[in-house]
């Protein structure tokens, strides 16, 4: 059985970039820690929200590499001195990828009640018409 790839149909020329972009986000593997939603806030803008309770600002980075948003969880382990009856609240890290479109820009994040609200902008490009002038050969 062959493999069939965007490469194969004639008339997609230059979406080898996209078939990358779909294996990547295939093999992404997110976990289901912590949950998050993704929510439509206007037209063209978006906001992810993750439930991140117990972790402080200090414990979160954010950042855009090679057009995915990624968030990094990991809190500082200073339970050295405590000690624990029972311990329910898991002390993990994380790592939550999402591929962005061209276009889609991170805007503001915000941190409250144990979410974190990341903002994104869809923006619109102009309609460009370009006109191939034919040159005799």
């Amino acid at each position: 059985m062959t493999k069939l790839t965007l490469g194969s149909y004639p008339h997609l020329l230059g979406f080898e970039q996209l078939e990358r972009l779909l294996e990547r986000t295939a093999k992404s593997g997110n976990e289901g820690y912590p949950p998050f939603n993704i929510e439509q806030t206007s037209e063209g803008s978006y906001r992810i929200t993750l439930a991140v309770a117990g972790f402080r600002e200090q414990d979160l980075a954010i950042t855009v590499e090679d057009r995915q948003l990624v968030i990094r969880g990991r809190q500082q382990d200073d339970i050295a001195d405590r000690i624990f009856l029972h311990r329910g609240i898991a002390a993990r890290q994380f790592q939550r990828s999402f591929v962005l479109a061209d276009g889609v820009e991170v805007g503001e994040a915000i941190m409250e009640n144990g979410l974190l609200h990341v903002d994104l902008t869809l923006l619109r490009p102009e309609t460009v018409v370009q006109t191939i002038q034919i040159r005799k050969g």
